[in-house]
């Protein structure tokens, strides 16, 4: 037992031997009354992380390691390091002190206090732990301590964190790191509340402006405001102090969500999709990449998550160092004002990363370099945005200004726009636009009223131009125009408007030559009498120059509602109307459905013509010709018909003139020729004398096609020319007398039998008939068709007969509707006659027949009175 006792003391009193030996080992920080406290302290780094207090304690000498300056930087590191430093109060005082890390982020700090050989205090810390209890209200690791005059305490530190094991030591008096605290608070909050400011601007002009460049940057300071909270701690001592696990995913999830915005904001202010798309898609893809981070952060082990946070940071804040002046040499304004911004901010994310990682040493430009560069990023980009603000203003107000100019501008174009659409430019009345436009509106207004369009067209226009030119004409018609107006203001009847301008409508200048006016037919009843006085007054001559200008005015007129039921419709039956007034009269000519011969069906006439050609629906009716003194058939006229399929059989006269004016005539020629020459060779098989004729137009003469269409129609039917009768009208070979002369030589040449159809219809020069190659004067139906009961018709005949056999002409006459008509022909000299009273025409299998009969049945004898 006594050995036991003896034991047990000799090892106390070793273990009390060797703890006052380590205790003694470091030097202590001498505290004076009146100098600042020069802080030092020794390290040992605890690679296993397990090392207790009573084993580093008793640690040789030769493992500590001196830090002169009272901090060190270790990087990111698995390792706990043990800090050892003692402190002598060399006054005559007792002193209250604080020891101070002053780093935030270190997750388990726990402080041993020792006096006198014996521990007296320990404290357990760190923002792996829950805020409270700590020795002060602070974010940094402190430990509060008492000295007596003359007295020296130890104190162990034992640090481990999974981020970066930064270590800067301070010991301060306590009123001096209050004092020292608050004024950094104050900094603190200062830099705090203008972020804070900076964004509610920013959030304000996005909710004003709607661009999306303002909200960006105030989520990425908002950004800044979380991750500098988070890193000094504040969030940590305000927001959440029981809860450190929360405390470290708000710091890794602070740094992406900053670049994202950041990105999204430089990306924005920068334009890049237009100033640089390749450096564009590097943003978007550096985006993505913080994207997938942000979504990741929650979820990762705190250690790598704070080195790829460092490196993500140097990555994207290189990246955006460069985009600025990128974008600046590409000649943008906003490139320049983002160099300048970003470029402190760059240094101080390098500085505080380069801490992180331990490549920096610790100092207060490292501890705060990010803030300081922010602060300055921040204040610059404000004034930009602030610039941006100020010239797109600017822009816009100059913008409004050359949109009210412009609208000024617009409007006068279109007041001018409006009148050259509404108003004629010659005499400056109001144009067709206007008038059918006042009249839909009247005709809306009171649709049981009786109105009349009337019409008035200067007839003479165009000769007037061209013989006194277009300057005299133009005062002509404005001469015409005032007249008229003069002339409508005396009528009541004539209806008026005013215009927006307040000008008074009452004549509408409807074309070059054509005016119109609107007459209420229940206002004048039925006294026009004024207005016939008005009509005649417009037909006296103008004078121009001491010449009586004749102006030969037509007037036409349409009823609403017996003749139109819309503007359109009245101002088109009035023209229709003047075209049946007499001419060279003042009357006015009034629309009448009988005389309309302008129906919407000839407009569809010539296309179901061509289709009918070349779908072979045509139809050929032959009209014998019966020789007058033999009493035999000797030939026949080809006549064209038409059987449409939905109007029935077509008057050769509706198509005919139709086909004369748009030029189908030529294909209808073609066909006629092809489909005579093969019935007439039918023909042939029986009666070799008989021949056929076939009505050339004008048109067909002035092709150079006509002649091989007849030798090839020939060539392919075995027929020779003589077979073939041109009939050609007086009107048609007068259009181009020496064209016609030419072709009708050489036709007559090949052996053509050449026939004046129609004759006594025209206009026909008789020197120039005597001219044409002809062997056949055809009189037409109309010197005929009184000869029996009128002497002048009868002379009329007899003299055209004796000068046709006096130019050696055969002499057709044809519409003979009669015996007693035919014999005086016969009488007269006529050599051949067709008519209905010899037979009406037939298609080609009828007159096969019919001429079988007229030759069995002696009916030949019989119509000659033989």
């Amino acid at each position: 037992m006594h050995l036991n006792r003896a034991l047990s003391i000799l090892v106390a009193v070793i273990v009390a031997c060797l703890s006052l030996r380590a205790l003694a080992q470091p030097d202590p920080i001498a505290i004076t009354p009146a100098a600042d406290i020069q802080t030092h302290f020794q390290f040992w780094e605890d690679t296993s992380g397990h090392a207790l207090i009573d084993q580093v304690a008793v640690l040789p000498e030769e493992h500590w390691s001196l830090v002169g300056n009272g901090s060190a930087t270790f990087g990111i590191t698995p390792s706990a390091y043990w800090l050892r430093f003692a402190l002598r109060n060399q006054t005559s005082f007792n002193l209250n002190l604080i020891a101070e890390l002053g780093y935030s982020q270190l997750d388990d700090v726990v402080f041993y206090l020792y006096a006198d050989g014996a521990r007296i205090k320990e404290l357990k810390t760190g923002d792996g732990r829950p805020f409270y209890p700590r020795d002060v209200d602070h974010p940094s690791m402190l430990l509060r301590l008492s000295l007596a005059p003359e007295e020296t305490q130890t104190v162990f530190v034992r640090v481990a964190t999974a981020g970066s094991m930064i270590v800067p030591l301070r010991v301060w008096r306590e009123q001096a790191f209050f004092e020292s605290a608050a004024y950094e608070l104050k900094l603190h909050f200062f830099y705090y509340g203008c972020i804070f400011v900076i964004i509610l601007i920013n959030l304000a002009v996005y909710l004003s402006l709607r661009e999306k460049l303002y909200l960006y940057y105030a989520l990425a300071l908002f950004g800044y405001l979380l991750f500098f909270a988070s890193i000094k701690g504040f969030s940590f001592q305000h927001l959440y102090p029981q809860a450190p696990l929360l405390h470290a995913k708000a710091l890794l999830v602070s740094i992406p969500g900053l670049a994202l915005f950041s990105l999204l904001f430089c990306r924005e202010f920068l334009n890049t999709r237009v100033n640089s798309p390749r450096l564009d898609k590097v943003l978007i893809g550096m985006m993505v990449f913080e994207l997938l981070y942000l979504c990741s952060a929650p979820f990762l082990d705190y250690h790598l998550g704070i080195q790829l946070a460092s490196f993500s940071a140097l990555l994207f804040f290189s990246l955006l160092l460069v985009a600025g002046p990128v974008v600046w040499m590409a000649g943008e304004r906003s490139g320049a004002f983002f160099t300048l911004a970003w470029s402190p901010l760059t240094i101080g994310v390098l500085a505080t990363a380069g801490r992180a990682l331990g490549v920096f040493p610790e100092s207060f430009f490292t501890e705060h370099a990010m803030q300081i560069g922010s602060g300055l990023e921040a204040f610059i980009l404000t004034l930009a945005l602030a610039d941006r603000l100020y010239r797109e203003r600017e822009d816009k107000i100059s913008a409004q200004a050359a949109s009210l100019k412009e609208a000024q501008s617009r409007n006068i174009a279109q007041h001018l726009l409006t009148e050259a659409l509404t108003h004629d430019p010659v005499t400056g009345l109001p144009n067709r636009n206007r008038f059918e436009w006042m009249v839909e509106q009247q005709l809306q207004q009171a649709p049981e009223r009786r109105y009349m369009v009337g019409l008035a067209r200067i007839s003479r226009l165009d000769e007037i131009n061209r013989t006194l030119g277009l300057a005299r004409s133009e005062w002509i018609m404005k001469r015409v125009a005032e007249q008229m107006v003069e002339l409508a203001a005396a009528l009541p009847f004539v209806h008026s408007i005013r215009d927006d301008q307040g000008r008074e409508e009452r004549v509408y200048h409807l074309s070059g030559d054509c005016f119109c006016l609107l007459v209420d037919v229940d206002k004048a009843g039925s006294d026009f009498s004024a207005l016939n006085i008005a009509l005649r007054r417009l037909a006296e001559p103008i004078w121009l120059d001491h010449l009586a200008i004749e102006l030969h005015p037509r007037f036409g007129a349409a009823s609403y509602p017996e003749h139109g039921r819309s503007a359109a419709e009245l101002i088109r039956n009035a023209h229709v109307g003047m075209e049946i007034a007499p001419r060279g009269g003042n009357e006015t000519g009034v629309y009448s459905p009988k005389y309309d011969i302008y129906n919407e069906s000839r407009l569809t006439l010539m296309a179901d013509l061509r289709n009918a050609l070349q779908q072979n629906q045509m139809m050929l009716y032959y009209q014998p010709k019966q020789d007058l003194e033999s009493g035999q058939i000797v030939g026949v006229e080809a006549l064209i018909r038409w059987h449409h399929a939905e109007r029935g059989w077509v008057n050769p006269a509706d198509f005919i003139p139709l086909a004369e004016e748009t030029g189908v005539i030529t294909q209808l020629t073609r066909w006629v020729i092809g489909q005579a020459t093969s019935d007439l060779a039918d023909l042939h098989n029986e009666r070799q004398r008989l021949s056929v004729a076939i009505n050339i137009s004008a048109r067909d003469l002035e092709s150079s096609e006509l002649k091989d269409a007849l030798d090839l129609a020939l060539q392919d039917n075995g027929l020779q020319a003589h077979a073939l009768t041109l009939e050609i009208t007086e009107t048609a070979a007068m259009r181009d007398p020496a064209r016609s002369l030419k072709a009708l030589n050489v036709l007559a040449e090949q052996g053509y039998q050449i026939s004046i159809d129609d004759f006594g219809s025209g206009y026909s020069s008789l020197s120039y008939l005597k001219q044409l190659p002809a062997s056949e004067l055809k009189l037409d139906r109309s010197l005929i068709e009184d000869i029996c009961i009128s002497e002048s018709a009868d002379v009329i005949v007899s003299t055209a007969i004796q000068m046709a056999r006096s130019l050696g002409y055969r002499v057709v006459v044809e519409g003979i509707e009669d015996a007693e008509t035919a014999e005086r022909l016969k009488a007269k000299g006529c050599d051949l006659l067709q008519g209905f009273w010899l037979c009406k025409p037939k298609p080609i299998h009828e007159l096969k027949q019919w001429l079988k009969d007229y030759e069995t049945d002696g009916r030949a004898a019989r119509s000659l009175g033989l």
